[in-house]
């Protein structure tokens, strides 16, 4: 199996739709009432915690992911559809960080636990909404708020309660396939681990923990050697560690201090994670060496168990052993610092540019302004009026004059195409 702990993705949340303008034309009502209908919400986006993934590979297949949009509202004040949330599965442990501002916005530690990444444009409201006592008769309707896009960096820190850890080819993949039902490749060569393995090991009540064979280390891994900085990070969130030792190399101590002294390196949180230290390959051996190894690490560590992953000599009595550091030791603590993410639901596109195209034509464009100019008609009065009113509040007006424009020059909103006149009504010496 492949393997994947980092992805960068896009995502775009779904459009609200645009109200409707209609009236009711039924036979026999007499100046029938406005009768458009809203907009349906465009879909909202959520990340969801799945236990069955273990990485992140489908985000290198497919890195684009967009909601549909809400339905345009219709006729006999009938609302569009509201349209579907999209929900993204990710792997236990996966870290959301927002790829523009670095923040990290979410831990996804929990099977089925949702995180709202971008929300959905609201619909836009018909013009049977703005219809008073006053206005019974409103001749306009609002655009759909946008949907939100942004790009995302998803980073992956296995869920494991045991990590073992040790150099290359010390027997951690034999090992982890005595103690579970993980079956991983196993060869003799140097870095034979290239990925993570998960096993599931049974516990005496029946309920199980989660351990995992992270790839063999080697001196300088904490600085990036041999894909060591890569795999680093997998056993942060371990209860305690398995550090197996290969009783058949040249010099088992020094490795087990090279392996320590990158965990320091690496950061003082795995540094002071509780270790077993699991002598491996004892069927290697003679009786007087494995007496001699012990004495050597009886003075260096607290916990030692010699065993050999493959004859399963000694492994009993191990597992026992570490089924009490499950149930003993906690789980560490989130260290992750969670910022707001406020840009989850920003929907507001309202910055806008002035782009002069030559001596007397301005184009006017934004997101917000685009969306108006599609449901303004420069035939009707009301309409055009609506769209001046909203681009005065929104300080419009007073950039267009900072910016040279004057007394019959024209300006290009959208589509429209209209004639500018200081204090004048749009549509009443406006150009179609």
């Amino acid at each position: 199996m492949k393997f994947l702990d980092k992805a960068k993705i896009r995502v775009i949340s779904g459009h609200g739709g645009n109200g409707m303008v209609a009236w009711r034309r039924e036979k026999y009502v007499d100046k029938g009432g406005p009768a458009g209908g809203d907009g349906g919400n465009g879909g909202d986006i959520y990340f969801i915690g799945d236990e069955n993934m273990s990485t992140l590979l489908d985000f290198k297949i497919k890195s684009v992911y967009k909601a549909d949009s809400g339905i345009n509202g219709g006729i006999k004040g009938m609302h569009g559809a509201c349209a579907k949330n999209l929900y993204i599965r990710v792997p236990l442990g996966t870290i959301v960080r927002d790829s523009k501002s670095g923040k990290i916005i979410a831990d996804i530690t929990e099977d089925s636990q949702q995180i709202l990444i971008a929300k959905g444009g609201r619909g836009g409201r018909g013009n049977a909404r703005f219809a008073t006592a006053q206005k019974r008769a409103p001749q306009f309707c609002e655009p759909g708020e946008p949907g939100i896009e942004r790009v995302l960096e998803l980073e992956l820190k296995l869920i494991a309660d045991v990590g073992l850890l040790g150099m290359p080819n010390v027997g951690k993949s034999t090992f982890i396939s005595a103690v579970s039902s993980a079956k991983p490749k196993i060869a003799d060569y140097p870095f034979t681990t290239l990925v993570p393995n998960l096993g599931v090991v049974q516990k005496s009540d029946g309920s199980s923990y989660v351990i995992a064979d992270i790839p063999g280390l080697i001196e300088g891994a904490s600085d990036g050697v041999g894909l060591g900085h890569e795999f680093l990070r997998h056993v942060e969130r371990c209860r305690f560690l398995v550090h197996v030792i290969d009783l058949t190399a040249d010099n088992p101590l020094e490795n087990f201090k090279i392996i320590n002294n990158e965990l320091e390196k690496h950061s003082k949180e795995l540094a002071n994670l509780y270790q077993i230290v699991v002598l491996n390959k004892t069927d290697a051996i003679n009786d007087d060496d494995l007496v001699k190894f012990k004495t050597v690490f009886n003075k260096i560590a607290k916990d030692i168990y010699a065993v050999s992953a493959v004859t399963k000599a000694g492994m009993k009595d191990l597992l026992y052993f570490m089924e009490q550091k499950v149930n003993e030791i906690p789980k560490p603590e989130n260290i992750l610092v969670i910022e707001e993410d406020t840009d989850a639901y920003n929907n507001d596109d309202s910055s806008f540019e002035i782009i002069k195209l030559s001596k007397d034509v301005y184009k006017l464009t934004g997101g917000k302004i685009n969306r108006l100019a599609k449901v303004t008609d420069i035939r009707n009065t009301e309409q055009v009026v609506r769209l001046q009113n909203i681009l005065k509040s929104m300080g419009v007006f007073d950039e267009l004059s900072k910016s040279g424009l004057k007394d019959g020059d024209t300006l290009l909103v959208g589509h429209l195409e209209l004639g500018y006149y200081d204090d004048e009504i749009w549509g009443e010496g406006s150009k179609v």
